[in-house]
């Protein structure tokens, strides 16, 4: 098991070293001057060199990604070219607004998709069941933005219950917080929930038909006690892929929601950079979701050797 962790890490590592290069190049093939664009059309020569030299602009290519890497190890990406802001402060601040609104996202969609799949699966040979399942499709087919808007319409316009946007800190208010998390984690995890419960529903199916369910139902067990007992956790090996790969689609997907309920989260601020051409601020960004989603490829992978004991023994 050891062993395998670490061969998962080494892939982590190199994975993260591939995707800062691909960041850093990306961003450096982008049309336009980056020092230009701080100081607007009108600024001398003389004032670009300047700012040039000033963020390390002029010097080959190469040291400037390992000074960037440097930073983002010692967590000082830099500061922006317009506004002279750090950026680690900016992003650990926002990371923190994304990181409580994917969590209640991901918190509801498990808790309302895996005994709706169980159902599902269960019931499928009944109208009930048949219903749910057409039910899941369409949330399925809902995108996340339009059932935001359609949340703001009946529980902001229509009855008044919930704001309809903005983001107070927990520690300052906390039923606030709570009243203002509501609906964009909501909107996020009806989407991701209903994706979720098709495949819960599509793993327990598969455990119903093996022959060692048969026989602990032939021993006397109710269907259902014998699925729990036997059953969900072979159930659950392709359940937490799916599960690691949403969460990874929750943070992309919250970059949209946070922008329809004014949430100041990294999403917020990565469109924010793109618009105000700070480079600097959305190549830091971007390697943070993605070592966000490396990471939570590397954490699910770990999670099979604790849920599926051949992975451990090496047993296929």
């Amino acid at each position: 098991m050891a062993l395998r962790l670490l061969h998962r890490l080494a892939v982590l590592l190199a994975s993260l070293a591939v995707s800062s290069v691909a960041v850093f190049a990306f961003m450096r093939v982008l049309p336009g001057d980056p020092a230009r664009v701080a100081l607007g059309v009108n600024a001398s020569e003389e004032s670009v060199a300047r700012m040039r030299a000033e963020f390390g602009l002029d010097r080959p290519l190469v040291e400037q990604y390992l000074d960037w890497v440097a930073g983002l190890l010692t967590l000082d990406p830099g500061v922006e070219f317009i506004s002279r802001a750090a950026i680690g402060p900016q992003i650990a601040d926002r990371l923190q607004v994304t990181a409580w609104l994917v969590a209640a996202a991901m918190v509801l969609a498990v808790a309302a998709a895996v005994p709706f799949g169980i159902w599902m699966a269960v019931r499928h040979r009944h109208v009930d069941g048949v219903l749910a399942s057409a039910l899941s499709q369409v949330g399925v087919a809902v995108p996340a933005f339009l059932a935001a808007i359609l949340l703001i319409a009946v529980f902001s316009v229509q009855l008044g219950w919930l704001p309809s946007g903005g983001w107070v800190p927990p520690v300052q208010d906390p039923v606030e917080f709570l009243r203002r998390l509501v609906m964009p984690a909501v909107s996020l995890a009806l989407v991701q929930g209903a994706v979720l419960s098709r495949y819960v529903r599509s793993a327990v199916l598969d455990v119903l038909r093996e022959d060692y369910l048969r026989t602990a139902r032939a021993k006397g067990l109710r269907p259902m006690p014998a699925l729990v007992r036997h059953g969900l956790r072979n159930a659950a090996v392709p359940v937490v892929t799916v599960m690691g790969l949403q969460l990874a689609t929750l943070l992309v997907g919250a970059v949209v929601v946070e922008r329809v309920f004014v949430v100041p989260g990294i999403g917020s601020l990565l469109l924010d950079s793109v618009a105000q051409r700070e480079l600097l601020t959305v190549q830091a960004v971007v390697m943070v979701l993605v070592v966000a989603v490396l990471v939570i490829n590397f954490v699910v992978d770990a999670l099979y050797l604790l849920i599926d004991p051949r992975l451990r023994t090496g047993a296929r």
